[in-house]
């Protein structure tokens, strides 16, 4: 009778094991991520010479001759880059910096690869003199767009100066979250780090207040700022001026996902065989440690498989860029990409 009794028992304990078990696992199974991803792809330019933008090198006629075969073999590369991300299915949000106009977007999203996503595009047309701008593509089955903008930024000491626009997007995703989204391409290096620092730190002033303006409306508003700020999370224009800290070590309003690869030394660009962390994802806090949608890892990542590296003779590995000056290399980006996930 005993044995009986403890053989039922067993049995009862084992398919209470079973069901918490596929429960559990269902409840898994049925979480909800968002891949978010940023890409400068490097000079994404058509083949077309457009009056009044400096982008004659990227003809059939220029030293690069920039044809119409380079620029689906780049389209195809970038495609393949963005659809690696997750395995299982299609970035929801991507921002991407260097294209050229809407119709290279708009060529992208329609690639093969990417095709699926039937993805919707924000973009424009940014002052810049060599006219390359910020775009965001989406999934507009995971995320409705309800305002979009470009923010122009001018310098005081240099009124004639040209950059890109910060782009903002303010957009809801399925189960009714709005975030804020920033993608941006801040003046580069060229002329020198501290030279042009001072650039860099003027145009996080304006995301700063840009920012700061949403948050007075709504102190609990979801903020997401992706770009090439051509500066590292330690630089003073994103540690000070835009005030973001590192995830888990920082009562800052903002935090900077990729300072723990940085930290480790990593980076999405390599400058002369050093890795730089020069495109940034930075969240506000709520993201960490609040209800709804939360970034995953509590971090971001660098994603780079070998087909996407160059090796040196030395064996240092770098992104495979599509030229060198005028002398085409054939690969996809001197960037790689950067990307977090968020999970409810």
């Amino acid at each position: 009778m005993k044995h009986k009794l403890y053989l039922s028992f067993s049995v009862i304990i084992f398919i209470g094991f079973v069901l918490f078990s596929s429960c559990s696992k269902e409840k898994s199974e049925n979480r909800k991520n968002l891949t978010i991803a940023f890409y400068n792809v490097e000079n994404l330019f058509d083949t077309v010479d457009e009056p009044g933008k400096m982008d004659e090198e990227f003809t059939p006629g220029s030293d690069k001759q920039w044809t119409d075969e380079r620029y689906r073999k780049k389209l195809q590369d970038i495609s393949a880059v963005l659809s690696s991300i997750d395995k299982k299915e299609l970035p929801e949000i991507i921002g991407l910096c260097e294209v050229e106009n809407k119709k290279v977007v708009s060529d992208l999203v329609h690639t093969d690869k990417l095709a699926a996503g039937k993805y919707g595009i924000v973009h424009y047309e940014s002052p810049d003199v060599r006219g390359i701008d910020c775009a965001l593509v989406y999934r507009p089955d995971e995320f409705k767009v309800l305002d979009c903008l470009p923010v122009h930024i001018t310098f005081k000491n240099e009124p004639d100066y040209k950059t890109r626009d910060i782009l903002y997007v303010k957009g809801r995703t399925k189960n009714r979250e709005v975030f804020h989204l920033f993608v941006n391409h801040w003046p580069s290096r060229i002329g020198g780090e501290e030279q042009t620092e001072p650039k860099r730190v003027a145009v996080a002033a304006v995301l700063r207040a840009k920012i700061d303006s949403v948050l007075h409306v709504n102190p609990k508003a979801k903020i997401i700022v992706m770009g090439d700020m051509n500066d590292e999370p330690v630089n003073k224009s994103l540690s000070e001026t835009l005030s973001a800290g590192i995830p888990g070590k920082s009562n800052k309003e903002l935090v900077n996902l990729m300072y723990p690869d940085d930290l480790q030394n990593l980076g999405s660009y390599n400058f002369r065989g050093n890795w730089n962390m020069l495109d940034n994802l930075i969240v506000s806090t709520n993201l960490l440690d609040e209800e709804g949608f939360q970034c995953k890892d509590k971090k971001g990542f660098v994603f780079h498989e070998e087909w996407m590296e160059y090796k040196n003779n030395r064996g240092e590995v770098s992104p495979n860029r599509t030229y060198g000056g005028p002398n085409y290399y054939g690969g996809i980006s001197d960037h790689f990409p950067v990307y977090f996930k968020l999970q409810r």
